[in-house]
């Protein structure tokens, strides 16, 4: 006999799916979203009418025929109803977006970093994520949810953020300081998720890849997002979903050694990726140039790892200087050429700074389509809390 928890985690399952048929094939009736979802016809019904009410779908003016049948509807992603918020508290900024379901930013504002010290950090970004919320409510759009991301290890299940050393923090309870922070402003109540800034500018590619005209690029994975700002760092696509390690750490590629005995790193080690690519590095005269060929060799080494079908390089420092990248694209094709191998796709960050903060939107797209995946506490855990910074 299922239980009602077994049977409400089921309900969600399948409304994912139709969710995601539909954003893959927009403009499906119910009987052909039966046949493509594999659920049946009289539950795709009961589902449908469900998110049509709960504002997650839309029926199209017009019937069309189907074979000798009556005329079906057309369903469709609602954009008219749900926005999502996404947050990047970066080394030197904090960005807020507000985005539509399909990744359409509708609204973006930053502010100078006032402060590393995580209650403070949180409380800043609370104040910009409230006036966003506002300014979905204005364009008639309900958040969905909260995602941020920010340049550290973190673990997906508790928020901990294990380091996050351009920051200065280690083991800091950052979700519940978010939350607690989101509590005191007026913001609707809605599941918070935290996640390295890499790994949800993954997820924004990923997700979001067509830039809200047309179907993400999902199943296009593996994919792989490269930042490069005052640290290294890459989130990684894989099977549908982020591969974030044991620990949350996958992707910290800027302390993987490029050089041995190279230079000393801040983290103790010497020759890391880090020393060669990060922001310091592009300081020194011919710096740029010299950091395009060595992004060019961890591309180079991702590729062979990972065999991803698209490689995508952001961050300020490929913003401010796209020679870099143009640089490192060359030193993989070079590499490729050798092997007599094609290499995957490498390009720019589509929303350029935006994309951590349009990532961490994505985030809570992502988990919201994909219950199964998502850590336990997720959904389930309010944002109205209190906690202390240990």
């Amino acid at each position: 006999m299922k239980t009602i928890g077994d049977q409400q985690l089921v309900k969600r399952i399948n409304r994912s799916v139709l969710l995601r048929v539909l954003r893959a094939q927009p403009g499906l009736s119910r009987a052909r979203l039966a046949a493509e979802s594999g659920l049946t016809k009289s539950t795709v019904s009961a589902l449908v009418r469900e998110l049509l009410d709960d504002g997650w779908l839309s029926e199209a003016g017009t019937s069309v025929a189907e074979g000798l049948g009556r005329p079906s509807t057309p369903l469709h992603i609602n954009v008219g109803v749900h926005g999502l918020v996404g947050v990047e508290m970066a080394v030197e900024a904090v960005r807020v977006v507000g985005v539509s379901l399909l990744g359409e930013v509708l609204h973006s504002v930053q502010e100078p970093l006032q402060s590393t010290d995580p209650r403070r950090l949180c409380a800043q970004a609370a104040v910009l994520v409230e006036q966003t919320c506002r300014v979905l409510a204005r364009r008639g759009l309900r958040c969905a949810g909260i995602g941020a991301g920010l340049p550290g290890a973190v673990d997906d299940a508790t928020g901990l953020v294990h380091f996050a050393p351009n920051l200065g923090w280690r083991r800091v309870q950052a979700l519940p300081l978010l939350r607690q922070a989101l509590a005191v402003r007026d913001v609707p109540n809605v599941p918070v998720h935290l996640q390295n800034e890499a790994d949800v500018a993954a997820l924004g590619e990923y997700e979001f890849g067509g830039g809200g005209e047309v179907e993400p690029a999902a199943g296009d994975g593996p994919l792989i997002f490269v930042t490069c700002d005052v640290g290294v760092g890459a989130g990684i696509v894989l099977n549908d979903r982020l591969f974030t390690g044991a620990q949350g750490m996958a992707g910290e590629i800027g302390h993987t050694v490029l050089q041995v005995d190279g230079p000393p790193c801040s983290c103790g080690r010497n020759g890391c990726a880090e020393v060669f690519i990060g922001a310091r590095a592009l300081r020194r005269p011919g710096g740029t140039d010299a950091a395009g060929h060595y992004l060019g060799v961890l591309l180079q080494n991702l590729w062979t790892t990972f065999n991803p079908r698209t490689i995508v390089v952001g961050g300020k420092s490929c913003v401010d200087s796209p020679q870099l990248v143009e640089r490192a694209i060359a030193a993989v094709q070079a590499y490729a050429d050798r092997a007599g191998m094609p290499p995957p796709v490498i390009r720019p960050a589509r929303r350029g700074l935006l994309a951590p903060s349009v990532g961490a939107a994505a985030l809570v797209l992502h988990r919201h389509l994909r219950p199964m995946h998502a850590p336990a506490d997720a959904a389930a855990m309010p944002v109205r809390e209190t906690v202390s910074l240990p």
